[in-house]
């Protein structure tokens, strides 16, 4: 017999056993009790009813809390537990119906012990979440039992597991045993590389494939290259255009593929633009601070592109933590009595950490303390544990995906150059850390005048009266939209607010030429507090944002002007000393 008949007749005959054997235990509902998933195994729950144990310790058994559950939104939580666990039990081997992508295959709806687990699971699963939901307590509490619980859930999926994994079983009968070998292959390639891989990392090379918008190094410290892109018009706007990207990520983000390089784009726009490209930090940078990001780095690249162009003033845009960067330097500028910046464009941007979504469920005073201490004499920040956390607040997305694909069903990731960027993690220097977890997610201090003292200066945004494009996006679970909304709270000067669809990056980096997505403009003059009233204000347009922000920078930039033929400045110290995307961005964590 050939090895393919023999793995067909196992796989057979383990189907007609479990299918046997599942059929005596549907009459005996002693026998039920005993399997792992009525007894707490593989994402279920102990009989929530009366007679079983306290839901509240079994919550605590997982979020390591003491909770109390109301009562009457757990009787409303038991009566329907009861009702679909009865409408399950008479299903039986017949078929659940499984509205559920990680279960939604032929494969699994043909394996009737897989499609029970999977069923079984999701049952549970929305149980435990609604009791989540039901516990009582201050905000903070309920979030953090919420998010363990969540975090729960997605880990015990049974399709996380070879045993009960309907497509992995089917695909290494299928493949006569090589992808469960290929799975072990890329276990240990992703061990080696210390994460799971999301995308075919050989694909790719930063200044090859990705980040290959032409442009020149033009200056650097020990915190910043910047760089300068290569006009695309013959003519310019007088005002230069400088991105400050987040230092928590690569600015690439910014110009992975010309079909998608908001770099290109503004350079087609007619603006002469320049990026900050942050250091990835090593030792040396153990010391460095908040501080040392702003007038080292934001200010010293402001400083520098005014000087290259001879300008009074420049236009800026600020992404993400890039933007609060950048926000504290113009900040600091006007405490100082100066207005370098003629006006500031804001990306998915926190000034107000009021509403930071799920980050905060991390936050608090002994997170803050511990980390204070743990940098008190300088250190890094290692890049892929700030990698991890986020990719935990979309585990199923980020983590539990290419875990089942790599892993189980042993596929390679296919090629993203978003994935691949998104793997290419950063270090922040430890001080600098502590400093803004204190002073932004634990105090918020920046947005009350004031309270927090950067370069010397106390911050007042009441005191930056230039004008600002502010933009969120809807679905952010980074910087929520209420979070980025909130800017329009604090800013003195005039402000356009426009959300755009999608989230933290695909959101951003939505290329007008697509016409995808839709983005949502209201009043200029009218900003209620609550964001939900702007949006309910507010008027859908199809496509991207990007050209209602380019017509509106294009008011701020100036008159024309020959575009320059070289990069820098003629006879200064401001030369090309690199092609563009530089050194510091091939720089590993």
């Amino acid at each position: 017999m050939s090895q393919s008949n023999d793995w067909s007749q196992m796989w057979g005959q383990w189907q007609q056993a479990l299918t046997d054997s599942w059929s005596k235990i549907l009459q005996s509902p002693e026998a039920v009790q005993a399997m792992p998933w009525a007894q707490g195994g593989f994402g279920s729950m102990p009989n929530i009813g009366n007679s079983m144990p306290d839901p509240a310790q079994w919550l605590q058994s997982i979020t390591g809390q003491a909770v109390t559950i109301n009562p009457e939104k757990l009787a409303e939580i038991q009566q329907a537990y009861a009702e679909q666990a009865a409408d399950l039990w008479n299903q039986g081997l017949s078929g659940p119906t499984l509205n559920d992508r990680r279960f939604n295959s032929d494969a699994w709806a043909g394996n009737p012990v897989s499609s029970y687990v999977a069923a079984t699971y999701l049952l549970n699963a929305r149980a435990l979440l609604a009791l989540a939901d039901a516990v009582e307590g201050d905000a903070k509490s309920r979030q953090r039992v919420q998010f363990s619980v969540q975090q729960w859930v997605d880990a015990t999926a049974p399709s996380n597991f070879l045993a009960f994994n309907a497509d992995a079983l089917k695909k290494a009968v299928d493949t006569q045993g090589e992808s469960l070998v290929s799975g072990a292959l890329n276990l240990v390639s992703d061990l080696r590389k210390g994460h799971v891989s999301m995308t075919d990392e050989e694909a790719f090379e930063v200044g090859k494939n990705v980040a290959t918008s032409e442009g020149a190094v033009v200056f650097e410290n020990e915190m910043f290259q910047l760089l300068e892109y290569k006009p695309l018009t013959a003519q310019v706007y007088e005002r230069p255009f400088l991105l400050v990207p987040p230092c928590i990520n690569k600015f690439y983000i910014l110009d992975l593929q010309p079909e998608n390089s908001f770099v290109r784009y503004a350079a087609e726009q007619g603006h002469r633009t320049f990026v900050v490209s942050w250091r990835n930090p090593d030792e040396s940078m153990r010391d460095v601070t908040w501080d040392d990001y702003v007038e080292k780095g934001a200010m010293e690249a402001i400083r520098v592109v005014r000087d290259i162009a001879q300008t009074q003033d420049i236009n800026a845009l600020g992404f993400c933590v890039g933007g609060t960067i950048l926000a504290n330097a113009l900040a600091v500028h006007a405490a100082r009595g100066e207005t370098p910046v003629n006006s500031v464009t804001f990306l998915t941007t926190l000034l107000d950490f009021t509403d930071t979504g799920v980050l905060d469920v991390f936050i608090d005073e002994s997170f803050v303390k511990f980390r204070e201490l743990q940098f008190a004499k300088g250190g890094l920040m290692p890049g892929q544990d700030l990698a991890t956390t986020f990719s935990f607040l979309r585990p199923n997305d980020l983590v539990w995906n290419y875990v089942v694909g790599n892993y189980l069903k042993g596929e390679a990731p296919p090629p993203f150059d978003l994935l691949y960027w998104n793997g290419d993690s950063t270090n922040l220097p430890g001080p600098m850390y502590a400093w803004y977890l204190r002073n932004t997610y634990l105090e918020n201090r920046l947005v009350k005048p004031g309270q927090a003292t950067v370069c010397g200066e106390k911050l007042d945004f009441n005191q930056v009266k230039i004008p600002a494009y502010i933009y969120g996006s809807r679905e952010d679970h980074i910087v929520p939209i209420g979070g980025a909304y909130a800017t329009t709270q604090h800013w003195a000067g005039p402000k356009r607010f426009v959300m755009g669809a999608s989230g933290h990056i695909a959101g951003v980096i939505n290329p007008a030429s697509k016409g995808k997505r839709s983005h949502w403009i209201g009043s200029d003059k009218k900003y209620p507090t609550d964001v939900q009233a702007w949006i309910d204000g507010a008027t859908e347009h199809k496509g991207s944002w990007w050209g209602d922000w380019s017509g509106w920078l294009s008011k701020q930039a100036g008159k024309k002007i020959a575009a320059p033929k070289n990069y820098g400045r003629a006879r200064t110290m401001y030369k090309a000393l690199d092609a563009a995307p530089g050194s510091y961005v091939k720089a590993k964590a």
